[in-house]
């Protein structure tokens, strides 16, 4: 499973990389603060919802602490997706949210 660190998207962002986010947290978890420009799409509904992904565009995955992100990433892979797991989830994140 590909995976980056927090600072490692951190670092992306700060580049200017444009990068995919899906935040699979629950609607009550994002309200709390979510890394900007990321869209949320709950893990339970992520079967429902995949083909709202780019299968062309590379997503990273995110989730509280990289647990949730991590399932995420190995069943988007299964259906050809190139997707990558951010370690540590939005626990290790030192970025600004919004």
């Amino acid at each position: 499973m590909n995976s980056l660190t927090a600072e490692q998207v951190k670092e992306k962002m700060e580049q200017g990389e444009q990068l995919n986010i899906v935040d699979v947290r629950e609607v009550d978890e994002v309200s709390q603060g979510k890394i900007p420009g990321a869209v949320n799409i709950p893990l339970h509904l992520l079967e429902f919802r995949k083909d709202e992904l780019d299968k062309n565009k590379n997503h990273i995955m995110v989730c509280r602490s990289g647990g949730r992100s991590g399932q995420a990433t190995q069943f988007l892979d299964q259906y050809g997706y190139d997707v990558t797991n951010m370690e540590g989830g939005m626990m290790s994140w030192t970025g600004k949210v919004e």
